[in-house]
């Protein structure tokens, strides 16, 4: 019996580290082949090649997809999703996989997506029917509507699902996979994982320091310059030592980065320390660590949550995603970014939570994939109610 091929798609180190737990469990499942294909950043020198991080790790990675172009404009990132397309396709047809596994909603993501449904591949997605600002929502829908099947992260997420006409039996477990090394790694952080390589000044992560990490909201582009420099000036008036981690390459995180530079000139902070990447468990090490998270990624809502890290949530990249008591939502402005941050400091904190997975997600995913039946032809799953019903009579009396 031939082994079912699950081509997993690799574009940023953040997906990377939520779904490496799944396919170590792919790996490790009887009638599986995990396949891999790495893209997006996991294969740019400028972020340090996060690439060589999943071989250190014990996969065998199948091939490498060069589509991001530079600019980091909303032009080049249109233009990178179509260069994606290209490559992935090439990728797919030399692999031949049975089934091709994305997560989330990065627009590499929806390039592997249009050309493994366009080549009759069947796709399955985690992180789907999730809720956020920027383009990343409307990806991640578009993503959903091209899969076959469905790992969503929470209940509401798999009801959104449905609603968005997906069929309530293609959703096969609900969960973050990301859950799993939140359970089961050592939390246990050393000052050399965040002193060795980046640069500022060092860090003693047996004090308190905070974490901090902004990426462009895309669909404010040119405003995020503005944003950066109210962080950084809250950061200064907070005057802690702080983990500071580059942005990721969506359009607008040049100005980000040009925001940071110029900050770190003027003002010479003896309390900042740059990092431009880390592994999957580093990165929670330091999560799990922090006094606070500061910033916009969508690791301070779930993973954050995980081990009850207090988290200032900085303006729209995030609007709408479900998130728990340990987040205070605020606007880019430093007064309430300081505000927010003294009062979360001042909190401590919070108790861990489950609303984005148990811990024991990846193994009910594997078994999933070994069990399901692949399929091409979708068909729109049409719940007839009264809400539809009602807008079909107001749409006639137009």
């Amino acid at each position: 019996m031939n082994k079912r091929k699950i081509c997993v798609v690799l574009v940023d180190r953040a997906n990377y580290g939520r779904i490496k737990p799944v396919m170590k469990a792919i790996a490790e499942h009887p009638d599986l082949e995990l396949q891999v294909i790495a893209a997006g950043t996991m294969v740019l020198e400028r972020f340090d090649q996060p690439v060589n991080v999943v071989r250190q790790d014990g996969f065998e990675v199948n091939g490498e997809v060069y589509l991001e172009l530079e600019g980091s404009t909303p032009a080049t990132m249109a233009k990178s999703v179509g260069f994606g397309v290209v490559e992935f396709s090439s990728e797919f047809q030399r692999h031949k996989p049975d089934v091709v596994l994305l997560i989330g909603d990065r627009y590499e993501m929806l390039a592997a997506a249009i050309a493994a449904a366009y080549m009759n591949i069947c796709i399955a997605h985690i992180q789907g029917g999730e809720v956020s600002g920027s383009i990343d929502e409307s990806a991640r829908h578009a993503i959903s509507k091209f899969a076959h099947f469905h790992f969503p992260s929470t209940q509401r997420s798999a009801e959104y699902l449905v609603r968005m006409g997906e069929r309530p039996d293609a959703i096969l477990a609900i969960g973050c996979p990301s859950s799993d090394i939140a359970r089961t790694f050592d939390r246990a952080l050393t000052s050399e994982i965040v002193n060795t390589g980046g640069g500022g000044t060092p860090i003693d992560v047996t004090k308190p320091f905070l974490l901090t990490l902004f990426h462009p909201t895309t669909t404010e582009y040119g405003g995020e310059r503005a944003q950066m420099e109210a962080v950084l000036e809250a950061l200064r008036r907070l005057a802690m030592p702080t983990v500071l981690l580059w942005p990721n390459i969506d359009a607008g995180s040049d100005h980000i980065s040009k925001a940071i530079r110029s900050f770190r000139v003027n003002h010479q902070p003896n309390w900042l320390r740059n990092l431009t990447n880390l592994s999957p468990e580093n990165y929670l090490k330091v999560l799990a660590n922090t006094a606070c998270a500061i910033g916009n990624s969508s690791s301070f809502v779930r993973d954050a949550g995980y081990f009850g890290t207090p988290v200032v949530l900085v303006g729209n990249r995030q609007e709408g995603r479900e998130t728990d008591t340990h987040v205070t939502r605020i606007a880019p402005s430093p007064d309430e970014v300081f505000a927010a941050a003294s009062a979360q400091l001042t909190h401590g904190r919070y108790a861990p939570s489950k609303l984005y997975g148990d811990g024991y997600v990846s193994e009910r995913i594997a078994q999933a994939l070994g069990e399901l039946e692949p399929y091409v032809q979708k068909r729109l799953h049409y719940i007839y109610d009264a809400a539809p019903r009602a807008a079909a009579s107001a749409a006639q009396q137009l």
